[in-house]
């Protein structure tokens, strides 16, 4: 994984592209970088960088790197619109999980039905696309009020906060999505 290195997908598909949707957050667990064998590199060599081996700063430093480049991509990109949508909530009950804990509710919307948030609550993506031209797709405060409209296990054991069930709650994301194209 090149953290200062952007996905040759869209390396280049760049100048090509007039939506890009971005994402991240789930997969940056230590525990599936570790079982995905992951190396970390930043300018084509391991990490040694103590601070950048630690996962969140990895990520920090990514999505930042990520977001940057994207920006001074757009001033030869007229067409592109960029937007970077904001993570996925977790909703387990008992446990995260690989600890036991579910997340297999049916009933809707039983952590309300309005968001208070005056700001994103995922705040790596808020900071790194503040002052630059990638649109925030903020989706965690509304999702987090649907925590019955997820897959309730992936494969056969693990309990699932990450992926969702269609028809729900990706379609308002592709509907905010669309307000803002």
């Amino acid at each position: 994984m090149h953290l200062d290195r952007q996905p040759a997908f869209i390396r280049e598909n760049i100048d090509h592209l007039n939506v890009l949707v971005m994402n991240t957050d789930q997969h940056w667990r230590k525990t599936l970088v570790s079982w995905d064998n992951e190396v970390m590199y930043v300018n084509g060599a391991p990490v040694q960088d103590r601070n950048l081996k630690n996962i969140s700063n990895a990520m920090i430093f990514k999505v930042n790197n990520i977001v940057k480049w994207l920006d001074s991509k757009l001033a030869s990109n007229p067409n592109l619109q960029v937007f970077f949508r904001t993570k996925s909530p977790t909703h387990f009950f008992k446990g995260d999980w690989d600890t036991g804990g579910r997340c297999d509710n049916t009933i809707p919307m039983t952590r309300g039905s309005e968001v208070f948030e005056d700001e994103s609550s995922d705040k790596v993506v808020a900071a790194a696309v503040k002052g630059t031209r990638v649109k925030l797709l903020d989706i965690t405060a509304l999702s987090d009020l649907r925590d019955e409209a997820h897959n309730s296990y992936y494969g056969k054991n693990s309990p699932d906060c990450l992926h969702w069930c269609l028809p729900g709650v990706p379609d308002t994301w592709n509907e905010l999505l669309n307000a803002q194209l």
